[in-house]
């Protein structure tokens, strides 16, 4: 899976480290140990076919890896794409039947995308390897991954005693559990959001809400520094007041009232009880 990544997104062929090389199709430990010492000793790769004179690297491994090596800043606009250097010929055909220069087709998706690969294939080059040729023209270098967010801690809270309940910051969920989320808030110490303040509807399964890595704004509802306690909200509306009314204990006249003994499911409860319960599990 690790080497199905690094052959999607592609390796600098300048900046990356030997284990990092030995992930690429077609390169050995001692391929890629070779590699860096080669750049040590000479100085950037310019272009692919440089690699040709590393120990140990021969025509049929070249052919395996060169693709997945990028040159930024080369001699060869090419080498800075995931284009083979076996389909280097192909993509000099395309330029000449096109009447345009390689360096105009690059990042041209206008014309590369009106062309028909059908007319680009022959005996040694079928459509689909011209399809997949002309996709890569067209975005060059193009990382598949996603937008990787995260949250943005606020500047001056960096640990639970500069927290103060109504304070409204972003986190990112660091665990779901039966009972609520767990989240970072960038005091190195994660808060607990109850499930019952995770949404103002009613939810029985906090995954329905939120899941792990998620970036969630959240309102500090109480705070424990003594035993690093950090009672969060997912309603952004709720006020500490209101929370600390909920938990407070009862006063000398209401305990005089007759106790009724609570046989529903612990949806609520006090912060309190909420870590306890973490604890336990």
């Amino acid at each position: 899976m690790v080497e199905d990544c690094v052959n999607a997104v592609g390796v600098d062929l300048n900046i990356a480290s030997a284990p990092l090389l030995t992930r690429v199709a077609g390169l050995s430990q001692t391929m890629a140990q070779n590699i860096v010492a080669f750049r040590d000793e000479n100085g950037r790769f310019n272009e692919r076919k440089t690699l040709l004179k590393v120990p140990r690297l021969g025509p049929k491994a070249y052919e395996q890896c060169a693709g997945f090596l990028r040159v930024m800043d080369g001699t060869n606009p090419l080498d800075r794409s995931g284009v083979h250097p076996e389909t280097y010929p192909l993509v000099k055909h395309i330029a000449q039947k096109t009447g345009k220069a390689v360096d105009a087709l690059i990042g041209n998706a206008g014309i590369l995308q009106s062309l028909n690969a059908n007319d680009y294939a022959n005996d040694t080059f079928g459509a689909i390897t011209v399809t997949d040729v002309l996709s890569e023209l067209a975005k060059p270098g193009r990382d598949p991954r996603p937008e990787f967010k995260t949250a943005t801690f606020a500047d001056g809270v960096n640990q639970v005693s500069d927290l103060k309940p109504g304070m409204q910051l972003e986190g990112a969920v660091t665990n779901v559990t039966h009972f609520g989320a767990f989240v970072d808030v960038g005091v190195h110490q994660d808060g607990l959001v109850h499930i019952s303040a995770l949404s103002n509807r009613f939810i029985s399964d906090p995954r329905d809400v939120v899941k792990a890595g998620d970036v969630v704004k959240v309102k500090v509802m109480e705070v424990d520094v003594a035993r690093k306690r950090i009672g969060l909200s997912m309603r952004l509306d709720d006020t500490p007041e209101a929370s600390e009314a909920k938990t407070a204990p009862t006063t000398r006249r209401e305990s005089k009232a007759p106790k009724r003994q609570n046989t529903a499911a612990p949806q609520g409860g006090s912060m309190a009880d909420a870590f306890a319960r973490a604890k336990r599990s």
